[in-house]
């Protein structure tokens, strides 16, 4: 296990590439991004539950935990170079052995494949986090000067199209609605 510890240890050096093509000379590692995603996680879970949703917290928070791993030897593939391989197909692989030295390989992997295919409410919230999160950090982006990142916002149609929007929408549209303050100067 400390192989695959040391191992993991490469997300916190690899750059989130989509960034770096849009001219962000410095921007935050896939492991800040991961971190970011696990709160986002625990709060809009812990915020699901007091509205009476049923949704399995620590369940979730492994989710978002590992939802990256797979980065740890791929990297993080930008989209552009996704049209040229199979990310899905090499994140996966890569998942499946990293995991294999972990305390629960089989379980972890299932958690993983949650998060990938969306096919329980914990993987789907994941997801509307990890969305959040990206939009999140264009904010940040945009609000330290760096522009062309409009195709990053596009995922604000994927947020309204969850089914955890209902839940959210006024924090989905206070971000879109800060952009656009941002934007008007």
């Amino acid at each position: 296990m400390l192989d695959l510890l040391i191992e993991l240890g490469n997300l916190k050096r690899l750059p989130r590439t989509g960034w770096l093509l849009r001219g962000v000379p410095n921007p935050e590692s896939v492991a800040e991004h991961s971190y970011r995603v696990a709160l986002i996680t625990l709060f809009l879970a812990d915020e699901l539950k007091a509205k009476g949703v049923e949704i399995d917290v620590e369940k979730a928070l492994k989710i978002a935990l590992l939802h990256d791993v797979g980065e740890a030897r791929i990297t993080d593939i930008p989209k552009t170079a996704q049209y040229y391989l199979d990310k899905g197909k090499a994140e996966k692989k890569a998942v499946m052995e990293l995991l294999l030295s972990s305390p629960e390989p089989k379980e972890y992997f299932k958690l993983w494949r949650e998060y990938e295919e969306e096919t329980s409410p914990e993987g789907k919230l994941v997801k509307f986090a990890d969305r959040l999160e990206m939009l999140i950090q264009a904010y940040e982006y945009e609000k330290a000067g760096f522009r062309n990142l409009d195709e990053f916002w596009g995922t604000v149609e994927k947020l309204r199209e969850s089914e955890f929007y209902s839940y959210f929408r006024e924090l989905v549209g206070g971000l879109v609605e800060m952009r656009e303050k941002l934007h008007r100067g």
